[in-house]
């Protein structure tokens, strides 16, 4: 048992994903830095209000309204991030490999028909000697 959970945790794709949470937290924390430091001083600059300091009294509770919104904002500050620097680069090279065209790597055998790589000049299979291109 202790083998079969080292060989899960070893598996590409569980280190893979590990490694993901930790470059997001990471870049979480940029994002929120970036919104609170950077971006909503900006707005206050323009006559946009801070949000963090907006504030609902309902009752005896205080509802947070502002912490949403710089939240939201976060949220979409890093979905525009990730479509800008992930996506559309990914989605381009994706269509780029799909165009371009890839040269074939091996050669049906005449006598025998089974595939061989093209430097061949014997078919391994059959033994036959291969017509030379010309």
């Amino acid at each position: 048992m202790i083998r079969e959970f080292r060989d899960f945790l070893m598996r590409g794709n569980v280190v893979d994903l590990a490694v993901a949470v930790v470059i997001g937290g990471a870049f979480n924390l940029v994002v929120m830095s970036f919104t609170a430091d950077i971006l909503t001083p900006l707005l206050g600059l323009i006559g946009v209000p801070d949000f963090s300091m907006l504030n609902v009294a309902v009752g005896t509770a205080t509802v947070r309204v502002g912490v949403f919104l710089n939240a939201l904002i976060g949220f979409v500050i890093v979905a525009a991030a990730i479509f800008v620097l992930v996506v559309r680069p990914m989605a381009a090279f994706e269509a780029a490999r799909r165009r371009a065209p890839t040269a074939p790597t091996t050669k049906t055998c005449p006598e025998c028909a089974s595939e061989i790589p093209m430097a061949a000049r014997r078919c391994p299979m059959c033994t036959q000697p291969l017509p030379t291109a010309s």
